[in-house]
């Protein structure tokens, strides 16, 4: 064999092999290259068509109510919502979540005078329940320090007294949980600080509190009893002494049927005499500046109201008996007392020396039993708003 024939066979056989590897070095380039491009099509896919919320039914007689335009009410939206209000992933040590302080058989509320926040820690305020927030006042918290409940949503998480939760750390905690990216991708696209607001506050928008024994009586299914009927009377009553009309001017500030503050403007909040001058809270104060805004507070809505208690801003009256009793007898008088409440008086002709409304004691009875009426078993009871995390136990 000669050596031009050597040489030639041995040079054909690295140009083999580098061919071989050329080749190679092709696939795995257009490999990459189509993961790449397959991982881009995945992350920039376009999530489904939403669907919306099935049989969904507000009230007539609430009124209107609105639903922003960059959130509207879904399937997807309001099950991840469920979902994360459920969850303590959404505290920083993953010991709390909303539930904790918003429990269904309460109305949303927690049984506390005031909230308690990480570690057992007394807050400021007593937690307000969260049915039927599409209406009354358009600001939230008893300060009405959030101007939506998308902003709403956060600042338990972030509050260091409250939930501890940075937010850049809930979210990779959420894309690394094996059901949330599906879910958000679902709702809302991707997993974001943004969309677990969103989220939260679809699912607070949707618990709608409707099927009470007084909404019942409206819609002509039943009558309420004698004792019922006077105390929903005196409820819808503002006092006139000179036109010996009695009443318990409760509607002055609970806006009828949705029973919460009015919804223009700040007209939802009100100092309500529960303290003197000298001992008057910030209130709204607080999120105008202005002076005249002092000791006013959020108007709740009585929805549940039996079942919310204790009762006012700081929880200082635990029974419904007690919030009468300072209705009644136990105003207090302040540069910023509302009219409604100073003008209030079954007994008295001069406004200024007006201290209650003077009802008698069946009289308040009454109130007291329309005030049950409100409450409604089956929001307190409807799976579609409990832990999805129970049914999954199950």
């Amino acid at each position: 064999m000669s050596k031009d024939f050597l040489a030639q066979g041995s040079f054909t056989t690295t140009e083999k092999r580098q061919n071989i590897k050329l080749k190679l070095g092709i696939a795995g380039l257009c490999l990459a290259i189509f993961i790449a491009l397959l991982s881009a099509f995945w992350i920039s896919r376009s999530p489904p068509a939403p669907t919306a919320i099935a049989d969904f039914k507000a009230p007539f007689v609430f009124g209107r109510f609105s639903i922003p335009e960059d959130n509207p009410l879904t399937e997807e939206a309001f099950q991840l919502g469920r979902r994360l209000f459920y969850d303590p992933m959404l505290s920083g040590d993953n010991s709390m979540s909303c539930a904790t302080c918003h429990q269904q058989e309460r109305a949303f509320t927690d049984g506390q005078p005031v909230a308690l926040g990480h570690g057992g820690k007394e807050l400021a305020f007593n937690s307000m329940s969260l049915a039927n927030l599409l209406w009354g006042p358009r600001r939230f918290f008893w300060d009405g320090r959030s101007p939506t409940l998308e902003h709403q949503a956060l600042q338990p998480l972030i509050n260091p007294d409250e939930m501890q939760q940075p937010l850049d750390e809930l979210v990779r905690e959420l894309k690394s949980a094996p059901e949330y990216p599906e879910m958000f991708w679902k709702a809302y696209g991707e997993v974001s600080e943004e969309n677990v607001a969103r989220a939260l506050a679809t699912f607070m928008r949707m618990l709608i509190s409707a099927n009470s024994k007084y909404d019942r009586y409206l819609r002509g299914e039943l009558r309420l009893s004698p004792q019922e009927e006077h105390g929903r009377k005196l409820f819808m009553a503002h006092p006139d002494v000179k036109a010996s009309l009695r009443g318990g001017n409760c509607i002055d500030c609970h806006s009828q049927f949705v029973t919460a503050g009015f919804s223009d403007g700040w007209d939802g909040f009100i100092n309500n005499g529960l303290d003197a001058e000298q001992n008057l809270g910030r209130g709204l104060e607080a999120v105008t500046g202005d002076i005249l805004d002092r000791g006013k507070f959020k108007t709740p809505t009585l929805r549940n109201i039996a079942v919310t208690g204790p009762y006012m801003h700081d929880g200082r009256f635990a029974t419904l008996s007690e919030v009468l009793t300072h209705y009644n007898s136990g105003i207090r008088f302040s540069d910023t007392l509302s009219p409604l409440i100073l003008e209030a008086d079954n007994t008295v002709v001069d406004p200024i020396a007006a201290h209650g409304l003077g009802l008698a004691p069946k009289e308040v009875d009454a109130i007291i039993a329309f005030l049950h009426t409100l409450t409604d078993e089956a929001f307190l009871t409807e799976p579609k708003f409990s832990s999805p995390f129970e049914e999954e136990t199950q």
